[in-house]
């Protein structure tokens, strides 16, 4: 398991003992917990216990059910809570704005169990009765319950990245010669999925084979064999004869608003038994399209150029370190970078308005731009650009007077708060602070949370088209739990002639990688190095800087 894994666990048990209503002392102690053992860097699994119980916050109890969970996967505190409590309950405490004592009052005084039932109620104004529960807070709470209704049973790709890449490898190595592929939106890299999806060249009985790399509960189903993965995640296995595998594979990666285009595009054509994908492009004078283009129609009309690659980004924009909420320091983050072969560093820790993630004030932000210069020349030629990620305040502005503002070399503009906008107050907000001379890119747009949280609606031609006027990239969160600007608006902001910036929004050393996730949704949206901002070298970063009129 890892930290973070670890960490959650502790995360809900605090929260179903305060379902429960528990000891608030035990309780506190199992969230600080979480906070704790979230940012630890060093493996859980490479301490041993007395390591363990010597970090600050944790303690004996805390390390002995730490062990446990690593050597069990399982802790017994926790499933005495479980067993007492009814597993549609237990899913409330996912939602999210709905916190363990608005779920212990609707179970306790109406007797709700299940999402179903809470749904049911809210829609017939239930919970109108119940202390605490005014017309707004079910209006909301409708809200989440269809969000979490839609996407339960769904997955982030970095959830299912590498257990995929075990599967593929486990199969090529039980099955040599046969060609073999993932397939599905697995392989279009979608920013959510509901399974691995593999397609294999091969009619023969693979029964024992599935169960050798490790798949459980294997099931045939009418076109695909169905298991579960060793961490339990959905898996499909398509198969098709070797000959076929071009029109399978064409089939199943294929989106249906995407296919659906191009049947109708190709009406006549017969794209049977074709043993390699290519083969079906080539047959109609088709720019061929890699599979992440294989979800919209326009994929079929747009002029593709050569997409985006992580080999393509120069500068690591995006990062937060000990100076706000990051895990690592200014200097580990620099050195960092450096040593992976970026050629530049945006730090841009969170402003003063942000106390909840130990945002900056004035005086640290000067200390941070001193420490900045010191590693520039001691690092050269990498370089750390002195960034802030500033508040969107609620009137549009940004943080820090004009003073401040005008030390930074790169600001990044993102909404933090006050989040339950309407669209009109969003776009307003937003446009404002794209407007305003210092703001060079609009951080995570939206704010959503893949899984999590919808976001604010937002009227995205009308921001688009501001970033445009005003000299404004826009980032794209390669975080694999936003991704935002959703890839499904690059194209527009192409056409307007805005940059796209695929920032880490890196809190760790670790989180520099997920530059990766943030490439793959670039993909899906047809960008290319030469319209994505850092992948531009440091010598060119400076002159986009400059070229910034204030």
């Amino acid at each position: 398991m890892s930290n973070k894994e670890i960490a959650k666990v502790f995360q809900f048990l605090g929260d179903i003992m305060e379902l429960h209503g528990e000891n608030p002392f035990k309780i506190r102690s199992y969230q600080n917990a979480y906070l704790t053992l979230r940012k630890l860097e060093r493996p859980l699994t490479e301490m041993e216990s007395a390591e363990i119980s010597a970090i600050k916050g944790v303690g004996t109890a805390i390390a002995e059910k730490i062990r446990e969970l690593l050597d069990t996967g399982k802790m017994n505190t926790l499933q005495q809570y479980l067993d007492k409590t009814p597993e549609g309950v237990q899913e409330m405490l996912h939602i999210k704005g709905f916190g363990p004592k608005k779920i212990k009052v609707i179970w306790a005084e109406l007797g709700i169990e299940t999402i179903g039932e809470l749904l049911y109620a809210v829609n017939e104004n239930r919970l109108l009765e119940l202390k605490g529960f005014g017309e707004k807070t079910q209006n909301e709470l409708r809200q989440q319950l269809q969000y979490f209704l839609k996407t339960r049973h769904q997955f982030h790709f970095a959830t299912l990245e590498k257990e995929g890449l075990q599967i593929l490898e486990g199969l090529q190595q039980a099955l040599p010669g046969v060609k073999m592929e993932f397939t599905g939106a697995f392989r279009r890299c979608a920013n959510v999925l509901e399974s691995i999806d593999v397609l294999l060249g091969t009619k023969a009985e693979l029964g024992d084979v599935l169960v050798k790399i490790g798949l459980q509960n294997v099931q045939s189903q009418a076109d695909h064999s169905s298991a579960l993965s060793t961490n339990e995640y959905p898996v499909r296995i398509f198969q098709c004869a070797a000959t076929e595998f071009g029109s399978k594979q064409f089939k199943y990666s294929a989106a249906p608003n995407f296919m659906q285009a191009f049947l109708e595009k190709y009406p006549d054509q017969d794209f049977r038994d074709l043993a390699d994908e290519t083969e079906i492009f080539a047959k109609v004078n088709q720019t061929f399209l890699p599979a992440e283009l294989r979800e919209e129609a326009w994929g079929l009309s747009r002029e593709i150029p050569t997409l985006v690659e992580v080999a393509d980004i120069k500068g690591v924009v995006h990062t937060h370190s000990t100076y706000s909420d990051g895990i690592n320091t200014l200097r580990e983050m620099a050195e960092c970078s450096k040593q992976q072969g970026y050629e530049y560093l945006v730090m841009s820790d969170h402003s003063k308005s942000a106390f909840y993630a130990n945002g900056m004030q004035p005086e640290r932000v000067l200390s941070q731009m001193a420490e900045i210069d010191a590693l520039n020349q001691e690092l050269a030629p990498f370089r750390i650009f002195k960034g802030i990620e500033s508040d969107i305040l609620n009137d549009g502005s940004l943080d820090y007077p004009e003073a401040i503002l005008s030390k930074f070399e790169v600001i990044i503009a993102s909404v933090h708060s006050n989040l339950r906008m309407d669209e009109v107050k969003a776009t307003q907000r937003i446009i404002k602070a794209v407007e305003n001379p210092y703001t060079r890119i609009l951080g995570h747009p939206t704010g959503r949370l893949l899984l999590s949280r919808q976001g604010y609606p937002l009227d995205h031609q009308k921001v688009i088209n501001a970033c445009a006027a005003n000299g404004v990239a826009i980032e794209l969160n390669a975080s694999p739990y936003r991704l935002d600007l959703d890839w499904t608006w690059i194209p527009y902001a192409l056409d307007k002639g805005v940059l796209i910036s695929i920032n880490p929004d890196a809190h760790s050393r670790q989180g520099i990688h997920d530059i990766h996730y943030g490439v793959l949704s670039a993909r899906k949206g047809a960008l290319s190095a030469a319209q994505c901002l850092n992948a531009k070298g440091v010598n060119d970063f400076v002159m986009w800087i400059n070229s910034h009129v204030r």
